[in-house]
């Protein structure tokens, strides 16, 4: 084998690169979980000031603040010897509530590596993971890191992006939530449309007592609820609205959910499906959101989907061509691309 030895330096040094991210992630959740972050965004500091602020301790913070540093996450001015963070990584990590908010998905990466021996023994046997197997440091990320988006998005961008949607939600909709996690999009929703009713249902047991416990703390709980239920299966009818947040691509039999949901939907009624930005082609996916989404796919959403019934398998990066396919073939007529952002497509499906 010939080794091309300016080559091998490029790859190398890409892939120190990537061992000093991955190192990183730790720190992130970290620094989270102990308030680090929010001690920096006080104002610049030294070592001995931010462990004052956050309550820990200095030799540990100092090298905590270091690495952070060498990361690019947080400023050091050599002369002061004080630590700080610009208004945009303030923003990134100190800020529960912005749209730019990341430890979500730290805790997220975080999971990943707890999973790992799970994911390695179903390589080998070909069965799925569910996603009650997994740490619960993957609930909780998943509603951090995506709740943001959501709050940015959805009532002012994607929501007016469907037909004729808004106006039935704001008149007093039926409204059913399916794969809702912990409820932060059911929420969000609950409380711009206070005149429409929301329930919202997801497999995972613990994930709903959270999202019933979440609509007490926002005040919506009178028009919301949560329910244990499949999304094959879901009860009700009628509803004008019906929404998939990024959850029709972990299900086992995705072709199965849609044609429960035709047949749960008023015959005006609109389906909205969120999924992950993806074109239809591997090729077109070799980026760095594919890289993230492709990742994920295979410690988390692939899993998921084998795991039940059917096992389809369509990954977190199935692309709209695919989707559509398993759309229409369960009876929908209309579908198409109603917005998207970087990490996310939204798709409109009507009877």
């Amino acid at each position: 084998m010939q080794i091309n030895e300016e080559r091998l330096n490029e790859f190398m040094g890409k892939l120190v690169g990537d061992m000093g991210a991955a190192m990183s992630a730790a720190l992130v959740v970290l620094g989270d979980r102990l308030g680090l972050y929010r001690a920096l965004a006080e104002g610049p500091a030294t070592s001995q000031e931010v462990a004052k602020r956050a309550g820990t301790a200095e030799r540990y913070t100092r090298e905590w603040l270091v690495a952070q540093a060498a990361a690019g996450y947080v400023q050091y001015d050599p002369a002061a010897e004080r630590y700080s963070v610009s208004p945009e990584q303030a923003f990134a990590f100190a800020e529960e509530g912005s749209p730019a908010f990341v430890p979500g998905a730290f805790q997220i990466i975080s999971s990943m590596f707890r999973d790992e021996p799970k994911i390695a023994e179903a390589f080998r046997s070909g069965r799925g993971v569910g996603w009650h197997e997994h740490d619960a440091a993957l609930f909780h990320g998943t509603e951090r890191f995506f709740r943001p988006g959501y709050a940015a998005n959805l009532i002012d961008k994607w929501i007016p992006a469907l037909d004729r949607v808004r106006e039935k939600l704001e008149r007093g909709a039926k409204v059913a939530d399916v794969g809702c996690g912990h409820g932060a999009s059911t929420i969000i929703m609950a409380k711009a449309f206070p005149r429409s009713s929301f329930v919202g249902f997801d497999s995972h047991e613990s994930s709903i007592e959270r999202a019933n416990a979440a609509a007490r703390e926002a005040g919506v709980a009178q028009q919301t609820r949560f329910e244990v239920a499949p999304a094959k299966s879901f009860p009700g009818q009628d509803y004008d609205f019906v929404t998939f947040f990024d959850c029709l691509h972990d299900m086992g039999d995705p072709v199965g959910a849609a044609r429960h949901v035709r047949e749960t939907l008023a015959p005006d009624g609109t389906w909205m499906i969120v999924e992950p930005m993806a074109n239809d082609r591997i090729e077109q996916n070799l980026n760095p959101v594919g890289r993230i989404f492709y990742s994920a796919s295979t410690m988390i959403c692939t899993p998921a989907s084998l795991s039940q019934e059917v096992g389809l398998g369509l990954g977190a990066q199935a692309g709209e061509a695919r989707l559509k396919e398993v759309v229409t073939s369960a009876g929908f007529s209309r579908f198409r691309r109603a917005t998207e952002t970087p990490f996310n497509m939204v798709l409109e499906a009507r009877l």
